[in-house]
């Protein structure tokens, strides 16, 4: 079991080759910022963290999730900072001996940590005014 947890600055870059031994999948998500934000349009979004307790409750939902669904690995990448739109935010690598494991334990993760993980982000809208450009 393997588990990697890494919280950085800006966007993230290209993911990282990666093919854990056992695995017969392996899935991806990429969070990418969207130009619209309800009915306004925006630029970036700005994430901060409450890092030492972000990292904790990362490290324990992925350990969670990859002793109940009996995967090989997980690679977890969120930024702090601004991101503009178009760019990932967020990236989930999940290595499972099989499909069903993996999907499910993604769907899992990404609910738990919008739900649980103090990582907050914040719209830059477009007409810079803190309001929504409609």
């Amino acid at each position: 079991m393997s588990l990697t947890i890494a919280i950085t600055d800006g966007p993230l870059g290209p993911a990282p080759a990666w093919q854990p031994d056992r695995a017969g999948a392996i899935l991806a998500f990429e969070g990418i910022v969207r130009a619209k934000e309800g009915e306004g349009t925006i630029t970036a979004l700005d994430y901060r963290a409450y890092e030492p307790m972000a990292q904790t409750m990362l490290d324990e939902i992925g350990r969670d999730l990859m002793t109940q669904h009996g995967l090989i690995a997980m690679h977890i990448h969120h930024s702090r900072g601004r991101v503009p739109v178009g760019q990932c935010s967020f990236r989930l690598l999940i290595a499972a001996v099989h499909r069903k494991e993996a999907i499910a334990a993604m769907d899992e993760f990404i609910d738990r940590l919008k739900k649980d993980v103090p990582i907050w982000k914040q719209a830059v809208w477009k007409d810079q005014t803190g309001k929504r450009a409609d």
